[in-house]
């Protein structure tokens, strides 16, 4: 039976088109300009030690300030090789910039991911190449995972002169990049052209459509590699728990993401009216914003803590409610109502922290209607048919890795979402995937 309330087309082609603009366009040259002026470039910048791949950020910025953009570009790849993906989603409030000094000074720092941005694109749009491929060593690594743990593990091993073959369950390469992030924050195709960017380094195939467990197994590619790097993300979404959660118009986010961002036309994708998403993260955000350029009325994000203990950062949050996201904090989920099977509304209990300081409920109840109500309270890692949580040792419910990034089975590295860093951001799980292929190295080399 149709539902009014759930329906495709709410918005016309060249409303979605400028909905799905864009969020952060691209600093012209004079911006770049006036922005790299601002840089105090200080010495022992702080900037630099809230980067986890340890940008030279002061240096880069002084080379777009003096007009040596390419040199930026150099500075930028040689310690985050994926350095464009990150300029356009990392967290900088929470990292570089909100270490800025002009911050601190003026309440505004310098726009560093912007610059970023500036020099990795003007390096891509040119097709200007840093690094060349060292003499062929004879050696095979596999890596499972496209995303960017696994190309940045994989880049730095083609580097080095190894056969890299990546394993890729999913139909393209590119893991959470591709599929997992907001289309508003990654546009124009960008993360398959900085996968084809990368894989011009050679050395590297790419095999999609085998997943760890099902379709490739652990243990032949022991067998058939001298190394093996897992960048296998977390494949498993967090349920509710409540009774009737398979009710029509409830959806894991992370799934409903993934199709909007392989539609070839918005407009044929389904919402509704009144949506509810569950969460407080990246994704919850992501997932609301969206609903909401696509032509829902009435978007609440409901979260069972307060604003500071979301993951997503103030800058977030700040995007969505500017985007026309309610967000409602203290309230759990306790029950799902429906009307000939398909949700109607969702039932929440008051929390509040109780003297134990665990998170309890009030015994206060209130519900909100909905037409669609998505899922985002985590994902966490699923072992493939081949039992991959009995074959490891785990930690927290993910791989467990030394400080080089190798498993408790030698030989074997992962990185990324699937390890415990306590940090799930791309420009981390670059750093683990770099910092695992030097392990790799060294232990292929040692002997040579």
């Amino acid at each position: 039976m149709h539902d009014p309330d759930i329906q495709a087309g709410r918005l016309s082609h060249e409303e979605l088109e400028q909905n799905f603009a864009d969020a952060h366009p691209p600093l012209t040259s004079k911006e770049a300009l006036i922005e790299a002026n601002r840089c105090h470039f200080c010495f022992d910048a702080p900037c630099v030690h809230a980067c986890p791949t340890a940008i030279d950020i002061p240096n880069f910025i002084r080379k777009i300030a003096t007009g040596n953009t390419k040199g930026a570009a150099r500075d930028i790849l040689s310690q985050n090789i994926m350095g464009g993906i990150c300029a356009r989603v990392c967290p900088t409030e929470v990292l570089c910039e909100g270490r800025c000094v002009r911050d601190a000074q003026e309440s505004r720092p310098v726009l560093i991911g912007a610059l970023q941005r500036y020099a990795t694109d003007w390096a891509m749009e040119r097709d200007v190449q840093f690094f060349e491929r060292a003499e062929e060593t004879g050696k095979r690594v596999a890596v499972v995972g496209g995303g960017p743990a696994g190309f940045s593990c994989a880049h730095r091993l083609a580097r080095y002169g190894h056969q890299v073959v990546i394993f890729e369950g999913a139909a393209k390469p590119g893991g959470l990049n591709e599929y997992g992030i907001a289309a508003y924050k990654v546009v124009e195709d960008f993360a398959q052209r900085e996968v084809e960017y990368l894989m011009k380094i050679g050395g590297i195939e790419v095999r999609c459509h085998q997943r760890l467990g099902n379709q490739v197994q652990l243990h032949d590619l022991q067998r058939e590699f001298d190394a093996v790097f897992l960048g296998v993300g977390l494949a498993g979404v967090n349920a509710l728990r409540l009774p009737d959660e398979s009710l029509g118009g409830v959806h894991n986010a992370v799934d409903y993401i993934a199709e909007l961002r392989q539609a070839k036309d918005l407009s044929a994708l389904t919402m509704g009216r009144r949506v509810v998403v569950i969460g407080g993260g990246n994704t919850a955000i992501d997932i609301a914003v969206q609903s909401k350029k696509l032509g829902a009325e009435d978007v609440t994000m409901v979260y069972r803590r307060g604003l500071p203990q979301m993951t997503a950062t103030w800058k977030e949050r700040e995007f969505a409610q500017v985007n026309g996201v309610k967000v409602k904090e203290w309230m759990k989920p306790v029950r799902l109502h429906s009307e000939q099977g398909q949700v109607s509304r969702i039932e929440f209990e008051y929390t509040r922290i109780g003297r134990s300081g665990d998170l309890e409920g009030t015994g206060e109840t209130t519900s909100l209607p909905a037409d669609i109500v998505f899922k985002a309270i985590g994902q966490h890692f699923v072992a493939g048919e081949d039992n991959t949580e009995q074959v490891f040792e785990m930690d927290r419910g993910k791989l467990a890795v030394d400080a080089n990034g190798e498993t408790s089975i030698a030989g074997v590295w992962a990185g990324g979402d699937c390890v415990w860093s306590g940090e799930d951001l791309t420009v981390q799980a670059v750093d683990d995937g770099q910092k695992a292929a030097e392990a790799i190295h060294a232990r292929l080399t040692r002997n040579s």
